[in-house]
This record gives structure tokens, C-alpha cells and sequence, in this order.
């Protein structure tokens, strides 16, 4: 369940678009409650969507007509598109753009901020100069990856609970949780920068004393940015402002801390810090201790801040002592007990006296105002020359006192800058103590960045994983892949643990590339430019596609943009379609990658002809997750060992399902009577045994040469062969044949591939 604490650390994002001649676009966004406002150049439609998806928007605003296909994407997001011309950027917040000098940035910037001014009516003095980023600065995760990774999301829950995010958010402050998911969505590529940022954990790691006293004074620090929005806005209060100043009290312990440690490390943060100690006096001096909500209840400026304001409250509390005396006064002379007196707004002060005792008053002195059931009320010249000086007292203390509330919040607001820098640093502090925290809660370890394309992991786990399992029930794996290797093909049954293997591995490199230490006993990493994953099966019912096309689409487009300095997450892919469809797309897609692509590459499969493509591809290793069968029941190891299964386990794992045991008997005569039929095929064929297409580098070769006899002896062998026929064959299967034969796979996309698969088929039939 999302609790207010999570909403806090969220940011709300208003997303513009502007178009460039040549189709690309300028993307700008902001949060209006931090004032935070940045602007970028997507060139493709896919990017766009990549970057909705990071900011979690609701609405896009744009001065462009929209392509086809990012509007129907968006519609299908459920996000809002509105229409704004540029030109109505007031003045007033042009200036906000000028640091900006790509056209197509500055144009969406300004579109966002027409808008705003257009539709806010208030106050944008906190808004931040707009500030230009480049994606290609981070860690490229595309939308699907994003969330396969559940990295802030939950895939069954649509909550922070059980993602990444999650496991290391241990900060103390909104402003912080807000920056660590930042961190998370945008990890870094600049060796430096994570490098310091494992520095200073590291720091923080050895000075539990100090870490602690960090901890518990960021406590005392309220969201200084959505303080410093409402200042601007002019809807701060008094107690808006006490927290603003609680919050600054808090900076001068906080320095005396980074004091104490390394300055070689913290020095640099420390010198950021500005503790506004001048906005701290100012809110002490001016504002009570418990002010009001409202801030025309009065009540709100301390007494001694105005010397006005003081005579007037003087007046007011005098006033109300006199109206006593007089009371009592008027009860002795009268000789009336019940007499009292009162305020309405409409009369102002009476003196009221039941009608019984109307014959003691004096009708010369007492001059009748209002007549109630029970009682009159009367007024006297004493009382309302009193009643005049109270009242203009009053009406007076609260116009000047509501006057010199909002000037104390237009001094903060002219200071607002400083307190959002203040803010920043105080929330990559607070990060970092989190990072810090949690990698010694569950013993992480600093990982070694490499130049190297070579990756080392050893005792790697599953963060999120071993935390809901508990840390001595996990069993921790290695990942090796040195600079030459390319793909780890891994094997092994259902529930084994192939997919969070291989999930992990890409937590890890996400987890080293904020700069936060990471699950293994030692690491060694390459910084990688993009991750790709293919994991899990979903189909895309918006857009009309099957599990299989979502699952090309994806597979499409890691092989299209990946590079040497990739990771790639195929799990399972080919399934969505036919056995033999998806391990021919399989086994093309394995040899594009080793042959072209060369990025590092964990691809999972049940295909386990696959394994043999180890023979031919120098740079593909074979593992597999463990399991054992130990009196007809499924033991998994979780073990991830050398080489490739022996078996898929299939039956094995449907009877943990819980299928029932007739069922499960009835699979099991059909798989050793399918068995026995594959046995018997290859003890007559004639030709030689099946087995795998043969990997495009030895293929190309053998098209032009006549195809050697196969020996009868040949060893048997239950790989398929695509190539493997029979001793008749007609015109037309040959002629599919020969088509096969004569196709260049390695200048083929999977996705036509696949579509050629179709055609043969259909031929065939």
C-alpha cells in the first residue's frame, strides 16, 4: 500500500514536448512543488517514451503536432496531451530558459513555462534556472528494462515494496528519498563521479558514530523544497515556516559532523553547505513558537519584533482588563449579580440584563441596543468610547501583524535559491548515509571499475531477494566472463533460478553505477553504456501484440542499439512460438550477438540444443542451474555450475505445481514414449542424425560445396537439424530447400526471420 511517507518522496513531473525539422525532440520537464527544471534532445519516438516513463508523467504539454505513433502510445498511457503556444512565455519567466542553447530545449522549456504561467496564476519565483542534461550521460535503461528490473515498481503490485528502490531507501528526509530515486532511474557512466561516491560510503562505513549523528539530525529536517515551493506560492504559514527553521537549526551539527570526517572525502560537500543562518534569525525573532494555521487568525508574529504591533496588542490585552473591572463594577452599583457583558459583531460590547432586572438600571445612563426573550441588551457612552479603541486596536494589530508575516516570508522567498542548493546537498548526504547503511546491514562490498571488458562477481546475490528470504537461506552465486566472452547460455528447470540469476547480475551493475556498493563478496566491473532485458511474457493487449511479438520487439530493440560496452537479458526467448520457430529466432539471434553485437549477454533457454552451439561459437559458455532428483521429488540447488542440464525437469516441476498424480503419470508414459520414438528415428534414418543449423561462420562455407555422406554409424545425436531429409523428396520441399539453404541468416533481423519461417511453412504445407 502507497503510504504518505512514499508520496513524499515522489516527484510529480509536467512533461513538454517541441519538434526539430528533422523529427527528433526537445524535451523539458519540471516538478512544481521542487522547482526543479531540465530540458534534453530525444531523437526518436522510443526515447520519448523512455523518458515519460523514468519521470512517471501525467501530462504532456506541446506546441507541435504529435507523430501518429507517439500519440497513439500515449493515449494508451492513459497520459493527457495539452496544447500551448510558446509565445505566451510572460517575461517574467523567460529569463529561466537563457541558460539553455539548443533550440529545440529552449523551445519546450518555454512552452512548459507559458503553460505554467498560463495556468498557475501565482508566484514562480522558485523555479530553477532551467538546466540542460544529455541522456547519453547515464546508464541507458529503456521502459521495459526499467521496469523487468523492478527497479522502483513492483511488476505485481504496482508499489515501492519488494523493488530495489526499496531494499536501499533508508533515508531520513523526503528531499532525499526523492534524490535516491534519481540516482536509481539515472545511473551514471563518469568513472570520477562514482568513484567519489564509493569514497565517501566508505567513509561513512568506517565512522559509525558519525553516520549515526547524521542519521538522527537529518530527522529533524522537513522537505526544504516543497517549504521553499510554498514560499514562493505565498501559501506558507507559520508553522510552515517553523519547520523551515527547525530545518536550518539542524545545519550547524550537521557541518560539526563532516568535520569529523576525512576532508580529503567530504571536504567538498561540506564547502557546498550554507546553513542560511540568517533566515534561521530571522523566523526565530519573528514567528511564536505555536502559530496559528491561519495567518489572519493573528497570533503569528512574536511579541518584542514590532514595536507597533506591540502598543496594539497592549491596547486589546488593557481593553479586556478594563471590560472586566467594568463588569464588575456595573454588577456593584446595579446591584445586579447576572449582569455581564458581551461582544457580537453586529452590535460589538453590550451590557446584558435579564428583564427582571430592568427596573435597576438607570434609563438616562443605559441606552437600549437589542431585545432578547429573557434579557436586553444596552450600551453606555463609557463603553463605547472603549469598545472603538479595542476594535480599531484589534483591526489594526491584525493588519499590520499579517503585514509583517508576508514581508518575513518575501525576505525567505528572496533566499529561496539558496535554501533549494541547501536542500541538494543535504539530500545527496542523506543518500549516501542510506547507501552506506544498507550496504553494512547486508554486508555489500565496493566493486572495482575496470577499463577492461571483463566481469567478475563472486558470491553475487539478489538484493531484493535476500532480503524477503533472509540472508543465510540465500545461496549466493559467481559470475565470470572475461574480456573475449560474450554470452553465458544458462540451462536448467523452471524455478531453478535462472531469471533472478540473471536479474541480479543487472542489479549489480545498476547498484555500482549510482555509486553504491554492491551484493557480492568482490566485484569486478566494466561501466556499461545500456542494459537490455527480454525477461518475463506479457502481451501488449493495447497495441494488438501477442506475447511472441512483444517478445521479438524487445529482442529487436537490444539488438539494433546495443553495443561492445552492452549487457543484454534474454530469458527464455522463442518460447511464444513454435519449438522449432523459436530455436531457429534462438539460435540466429545467439550467433548475431557473438558474431556482430559482442555485447556481454546472459541468454537462458530450454532449447538445450542450443548448448552445443559452445562447439562452434569460441566466445558462448555454457552453465546451468543445478537440481537433483531424490526419490521422485525436485531438488534444487540454486547453484549455478559449469556446463550445460542434463534435463529440463518439466515433469518434475508441474508435479510441484501440484498437477494432479494422474496426470503427472500420464506425461511421464508420453515423454518416454516420445523418448523411445526419437531413439528409434535415429537409429534408421538414413541420413545423418539431427542437430543444429549449422552457426553462419561454418555454414556460408559448406553452401557451395556438395554435402558429404553421413556414415550410418555416425553417433547418435537428438539435436535438430534443419538440413536433415529424407531419401524422397518432392519438387516443392526441395525447392523450400534450396531457399533455406541460399539464406544469408546473419543479414537478417528476427523478425524477419521469423516472417520467413512463416512463408516456408505455409509452403510446406
Amino acid at each position: 500500500m502507497r503510504t504518505s511517507a512514499d508520496a513524499a518522496k515522489e516527484n510529480n513531473y509536467l512533461v513538454s514536448l517541441s519538434m526539430t525539422p528533422a523529427g527528433g525532440f526537445g524535451l523539458a520537464y519540471t516538478d512544481l512543488s521542487t522547482g526543479e527544471v531540465k530540458a534534453t534532445t530525444v531523437t526518436a519516438t522510443g526515447g520519448v517514451l523512455n523518458e515519460i516513463s523514468r519521470l512517471e508523467t501525467k501530462e504532456i504539454v506541446t506546441n507541435a503536432t504529435l507523430p501518429d505513433d507517439l500519440m497513439a502510445n500515449l493515449t494508451s498511457l492513459g497520459i493527457l496531451v495539452s496544447h500551448q503556444d510558446e509565445e505566451a512565455a510572460n517575461a517574467e519567466t523567460s529569463y529561466l530558459t537563457q541558460q539553455l542553447t539548443v533550440p529545440e530545449q529552449k523551445e519546450a522549456a518555454d512552452v512548459l513555462l507559458a503553460y505554467l504561467f498560463a495556468t498557475q496564476k501565482r508566484s514562480l519565483d522558485h523555479l530553477q534556472m532551467a538546466s540542460s542534461y544529455e541522456i547519453a550521460q547515464y546508464l541507458k535503461l529503456d521502459r521495459n528494462s526499467r521496469a523487468n528490473l523492478e527497479l522502483t515498481v513492483n511488476l505485481r503490485t504496482q508499489q515501492r515494496s519488494g523493488t530495489l528502490l526499496w531494499l536501499l531507501d533508508n533515508t531520513k528526509t523526503a528531499m532525499g528519498g526523492r534524490a535516491l530515486k534519481q540516482w536509481l532511474e539515472q545511473p551514471l557512466l563518469d568513472r570520477e563521479t562514482i568513484e567519489q561516491r564509493y569514497d565517501k560510503i566508505g567513509e561513512l562505513l568506517k565512522d559509525f558514530f558519525s553516520r549515526a549523528a547524521l542519521q538522527e539530525t537529518l530527522k529533524s529536517v522537513y522537505d526544504l523544497e516543497r517549504l521553499a515551493g510554498r514560499v514562493a506560492y505565498g501559501t506558507a504559514n507559520g508553522r510552515d515556516l517553523l519547520q523551515l527553521r527547525n530545518s536550518l537549526r539542524q545545519v550547524p551539527d550537521i557541518m560539526v559532523t563532516l568535520g569529523d570526517l576525512d576532508p580529503a572525502v567530504f571536504g567538498d560537500l561540506l564547502r557546498r553547505i550554507d546553513p542560511v543562518s540568517d533566515i534561521e534569525k530571522l523566523i526565530s525573532t519573528a514567528i511564536v513558537e505555536e502559530p496559528p494555521i491561519s495567518v489572519t487568525d493573528g497570533g503569528v508574529i512574536r511579541a518584542g519584533y514590532n514595536t507597533r504591533l506591540d502598543e496594539y496588542r497592549s491596547v486589546m490585552k488593557n481593553g479586556k482588563q478594563w471590560l472586566a473591572e467594568l463588569e464588575a463594577k456595573e454588577r456593584s452599583e446595579t446591584g445586579i449579580s447576572s449582569l455581564k457583558i458581551g461582544f457580537n459583531k453586529v452590535f460589538g460590547y453590550y451590557i446584558e440584563v435579564t428583564k427582571a432586572n430592568i427596573d435597576k438600571l438607570d434609563p438616562d445612563r443605559y441606552t437600549r441596543k437589542q431585545t432578547l426573550v429573557n434579557a436586553e441588551r444596552f450600551i453606555t457612552p463609557e463603553l463605547k468610547d472603549r469598545e472603538q479603541m479595542i476594535l480599531e486596536a484589534e483591526t489594526k494589530s491584525s493588519d499590520l501583524e499579517y503585514q509583517l508575516f508576508t514581508e518575513v516570508r518575501e525576505q525567505i522567498k528572496n533566499n529561496i535559491t539558496r535554501i533549494q542548493k541547501l536542500a541538494a546537498t543535504l539530500a545527496e548526504l542523506d543518500v549516501l548515509q542510506s547507501l552506506a547503511t544498507v550496504a553494512e546491514d547486508y554486508k555489500f562490498t565496493r566493486p572495482e571499475l575496470t577499463d577492461k571488458q571483463r566481469l567478475v562477481i563472486k558470491d553475487g546475490r539478489h538484493p531484493v531477494v535476500e532480503k524477503v528470504l533472509g540472508h543465510q537461506s540465500y545461496v549466493a552465486n559467481d559470475v565470470f566472463m572475461d574480456e573475449d566472452e560474450t554470452i553465458m547460455l544458462i540451462t536448467g528447470p523452471n524455478m531453478s533460478g535462472k531469471s533472478t540469476y540473471m536479474r541480479q547480475l543487472a542489479l549489480t551493475v545498476v547498484m555500482a553505477q549510482i555509486g553504491s556498493y554492491v551484493p557480492a563478496s568482490e566485484a569486478e566491473l566494466p561501466i556499461f553504456d545500456q542494459i537490455f532485458t527480454r525477461i518475463g511474457a506479457a502481451d501488449d493487449l493495447i497495441s494488438g501484440n501477442s506475447t511472441f511479438m512483444v517478445e521479438m520487439s524487445e529482442a529487436n530493440t537490444a539488438i539494433q542499439n546495443a553495443t561492445k560496452r552492452s549487457l543484454i537479458l534474454f530469458d527464455e526467448l522463442g518460447r511464444g512460438t513454435a519449438t522449432y520457430d523459436g530455436m531457429a529466432l534462438a539460435q540466429a539471434i545467439i550467433e548475431h550477438v557473438h558474431n556482430n553485437t559482442k555485447a556481454k549477454t546472459l541468454f537462458s533457454t530450454h532449447y538445450h540444443e542450443l548448448t552445443a552451439l559452445s562447439d562452434e561459437l569460441p566466445n558462448l559458455r555454457n552453465v546451468h542451474v543445478g537440481a537433483t532428483e531424490e526419490n521422485g521429488e525436485l531438488v534444487f540447488s540454486h547453484k549455478v555450475l559449469t556446463g550445460p542440464a542434463d534435463q529440463s525437469y518439466g515433469i518434475n516441476v508441474a508435479k510441484l505445481a501440484g498437477l494432479p498424480d494422474s496426470l503427472i503419470d500420464r506425461a511421464a508414459d508420453i515423454l518416454a514414449n516420445l523418448e523411445a520414438q526419437d531413439v528409434s528415428l535415429e537409429a534408421t534414418a538414413p541420413t545423418r542424425p539431427a542437430k543444429l543449423a549449422e552457426p553462419v561462420a561454418t555454414y556460408q562455407a559448406s553452401v557451395a560445396e556438395p554435402e558429404p555422406e553421413v556414415a550410418a554409424a555416425e553417433p547418435a545425436d537428438t539435436q535438430l537439424d534443419l538440413f536433415a531429409v529424407g531419401p524422397e523428396i518432392d519438387p516443392a520441399m526441395q525447392a523450400v530447400l534450396d531457399e533455406i539453404k541460399a539464406t544469408n541468416i546473419a543479414t537478417m533481423t528476427p523478425l524477419d526471420a521469423m516472417m520467413k519461417l512463416n512463408e516456408w511453412q505455409k509452403q510446406m504445407k
